[in-house]
């Protein structure tokens, strides 16, 4: 079986709507993050955009608040994922959630995964908070 052809004007479309939903949600970031793989694993960057946004985050039926909020829960039940949470705090701020509802988000998942990872996530959160100035966070 082989690869798909990155380059084919299929997978261009599909990056190109992906890149669209990233930018219009990430702030800023991503190139990074993109350019960061480039030369060891150009094909996971393709397929980060292409289908984590545009075929995933572009689908109807959640906003972007949502999808956040969904993404939050996740990567703090997976643990390990801290330097993606960040990534995804980051973004949730961009979409308009509150440093309240994203710390509100990370407590709620300690029921389901345990206080060892909220607290990692929490303090992966804390560190965007400091870098954005929206240190302590009140209720």
């Amino acid at each position: 079986m082989t690869a798909p052809d990155i380059n084919s004007p299929a997978e261009q479309e599909r990056y190109e709507r992906g890149l669209e939903v990233l930018t219009t949600v990430d702030g800023g970031s991503a190139p990074g993050v993109m350019d960061s793989l480039a030369d060891v694993a150009p094909a996971l960057a393709h397929h980060i955009v292409a289908f984590g946004f545009g075929d995933i985050y572009a689908r109807p039926g959640l906003d972007p608040k949502q999808r956040q909020l969904v993404t939050l829960g996740i990567l703090t039940a997976l643990g390990g994922c801290e330097p993606q949470l960040e990534v995804h705090v980051k973004t949730a701020l961009n979409v308009g959630l509150t440093p309240t509802e994203i710390v509100e988000a990370l407590t709620h998942a300690a029921g389901y995964c345990g206080f060892p990872r909220a607290l990692n996530a929490v303090t992966a959160a804390k560190k965007v908070f400091a870098e954005r100035d929206l240190l302590p966070i009140t209720n």
